[in-house]
């Protein structure tokens, strides 16, 4: 079974996974299309995409506007990052906050992203692996994104290394949300 903890901003769940450890190493489950059903999770993923960090990698804060919106399934298999997320939906008692969290390949957890957040990380190591389940498949007009250091967020003072995109992005006091409805 998996055990599902609310955060601090509306809909969006830390989700602790099974795994099953033996001599012969650790096993982990991190999605169950009928676990999730039964806890009333969206589980229609359609695209599954990892990258590979160096340490102090920032991406984000991206997200894709409807009518391409999606909830995401974020987990790391190896290594640690400081994961981000921001409520971009205008009628959320939490709309511009933030809530952050460490996964890592050594913790049975992942993140359930709901669409109507903006998401990003920071890789804490070399080499670290960062999965994301999409329930929408990738649609590059949709595609869009928040500066990373346009919300209150510290990201620490060592030295990023960020994307041209990602420096470009608008900053979140200029954007003017398309996700009304809370979901």
């Amino acid at each position: 079974m998996i055990k599902l903890l609310n955060t601090t901003l509306d809909g969006l769940k830390i989700i602790e996974t099974n795994h099953f450890c033996d001599e012969r190493g650790v096993f982990h489950k991190y999605f169950s299309k009928d676990e999730y059903e039964k806890l009333g999770l969206e589980s229609n993923f359609q695209e599954d995409y990892y990258s590979i960090n160096k340490s102090g990698v920032i991406c984000g804060m991206h997200f894709q506007i409807p009518p391409a919106d999606h909830t995401k399934l974020v987990y790391v298999t190896s290594g640690r990052i400081l994961d981000v997320c921001l409520d971009i939906r205008q009628n959320s008692r939490t709309y511009g906050k933030y809530f952050s969290i460490e996964l890592s390949g050594d913790k049975a957890q992942c993140l359930y992203i709901p669409s109507g957040f903006a998401h990003g990380f920071k890789s804490l190591e070399d080499n670290t692996c960062v999965h994301y389940l999409q329930t929408t498949c990738y649609n590059a007009s949709c595609d869009v994104g928040l500066r990373y250091d346009s919300f209150g967020f510290d990201w620490g003072d060592d030295e990023f290394v960020v994307s041209k995109r990602d420096k470009e992005h608008i900053c979140f006091r200029d954007f003017v949300s398309l996700f009304k409805e809370l979901k």
